[in-house]
């Protein structure tokens, strides 16, 4: 059996992955699809296992890192699923108070590549918070597949709810300066954009390959944005242009990056979708800019 490397997959599986990823196919319809490019001594479980995450060996900040501490708490979100469970993570023995970030995740729950990007914002010294918004429903349940199921069992508007209850503990936390940030990836970007649109006072947004709000709702838009696209993401940069009029047209603050060559999910580290390169210029300036606005 063939060893695939990212340079022997066709575009065409990418965006089929996209798909699957996105609820456009199911299981048996993207391993049915998947079939037509195992050619070449390169069989359909192997380009399953390759295109599937590698959350085991994918970790950047382990759960039992020594220089923080890092704990499952839960908060109430009223408006929203009721009691939600996040990872709390933030440099250990605190000798002053610090910004903070809450850490939204896809459209699968609090997985380990979101856990890890919770830590990974830990150590560069902030305050973060990463909530699981299938909590309602038990919680990530192990596997992504799973995930997206359950996910799309809850209504996206108490989701929000959930998230910005999370800005709402974070932002009142003993150790927090006040001043809280979001970043997000894909639904978590949407829910980026989304907390920006509802919070006036929210310190900064960095969604990641995020759906873009209504127009009506951009209008409102306080805080600054830091947007990250992929290249390769029509289906999300399609809303991009009209998106840049409106903060253009109301003065709205932000900065937007379009990496060349690369997928939806660039920044996620756990699928062959991750491009280096991008992934830690991507999270350089989201460093940097949370460190310029929550200070």
């Amino acid at each position: 059996m063939k060893d695939l490397k990212k340079e022997d997959i066709s575009q065409d599986v990418f965006d089929l992955y996209d798909d699957y990823a996105h609820n456009k196919l199911n299981r048996r319809q993207f391993v049915e699809k998947l079939s037509l490019y195992a050619v070449g001594g390169v069989t359909v479980a192997s380009l399953l296992s390759f295109m599937s995450p590698n959350y085991v060996d994918s970790l950047l900040v382990k759960p039992n890192d020594p220089s923080l501490d890092s704990e499952y708490i839960n908060y109430e979100s009223p408006k929203g699923g009721g009691t939600i469970k996040g990872l709390l993570s933030k440099p250990k023995d605190l000798k002053t108070k610090l910004p903070g970030v809450v850490v939204v995740h896809e459209n699968r729950g609090l997985n380990p590549y979101i856990e890890d990007v919770g830590r990974r914002t830990a150590k560069a010294k902030f305050i973060s918070l990463a909530p699981d918004a299938l909590s309602p429903l038990g919680g990530y349940p192990g596997n992504d597949d799973d995930g997206r199921t359950l996910q799309k069992k809850r209504d996206r508007a108490e989701m929000l709810e959930d998230f910005i209850a999370a800005y709402k503990y974070l932002k009142s936390h003993k150790d927090c300066n006040g001043k809280v940030g979001v970043v997000g990836f894909c639904f978590g970007g949407w829910i980026s954009n989304m907390m920006a649109v509802r919070l006036p006072d929210l310190g900064a947004a960095v969604p990641y390959y995020g759906r873009q709000p209504a127009d009506e709702d951009a209008k409102k838009i306080k805080a600054p944005l830091l947007l990250q696209y992929g290249e390769l993401d029509t289906r999300v940069n399609e809303g991009w242009p009209a998106f840049e009029a409106i903060l253009k047209a109301n003065k709205i603050e932000y900065q937007a990056y379009i990496y060349p060559g690369v997928n939806h999910g660039f920044h996620n580290n756990t699928t062959p979708r991750y491009d280096k390169k991008a992934a830690e210029l991507s999270w350089k300036r989201t460093l940097e800019f949370f460190k310029k606005h929550l200070a």
